[in-house]
């Protein structure tokens, strides 16, 4: 069987094909961490928290699928499995049941703060190594920080 082939060196690859390994864990894990808390928000906020759940997924998927095709495009196998998503995810896990709908804020934005955090560390990693990644990475972090600020905004008194 045949590899796909990188324009990237060896060493250039590696430093890229691992900061996307990461955030394509990183996003898996909270697209099921935001569906988990969808499924079993209670509150009086319910209808607005499991309506913004569900943009946290959709951005979520879309982007695991994006780096994903980005790290088999410079010849990294990507790995989105179970295992492999629980033992190198950042992002935390969720209660079992029903969650209050300010416990589903919290766990979120708090989720989406590690991931934003993360994002940021990789942006940093692949800046030499290959922008086009980066770029990639940079408008993922636009986009998981608007949804922390929107959640962080739902906390507010």
């Amino acid at each position: 069987m045949s590899t796909i082939s990188s324009t990237l060196s060896a060493d250039d690859q590696k430093i890229t094909g691992d900061a996307l390994q990461g955030a394509l864990a990183d996003l898996i894990d909270l697209s099921l961490v935001a569906k988990q808390a969808h499924w079993n928000v209670l509150g009086r906020n319910f209808r607005s928290v499991h309506l913004q759940l569900d943009e946290v997924v959709a951005l979520a998927r879309t982007h695991s699928d994006l780096v994903a095709e980005r790290a088999a495009a410079i010849g990294v196998a990507p790995d989105g499995r179970a295992a492999t998503v629980a033992s190198t995810s950042g992002v935390s896990g969720i209660a079992d049941g029903w969650i209050k709908d300010t416990d589903v804020i919290t766990t979120i934005t708090e989720a989406l703060a590690t991931v934003s955090r993360r994002m940021r560390e990789r942006i940093e990693a692949t800046d030499k190594p290959d922008l086009v990644t980066q770029d990639l990475l940079i408008d993922i972090a636009g986009e998981v920080e608007k949804q922390h600020w929107m959640f962080q905004a739902a906390l507010a008194t």
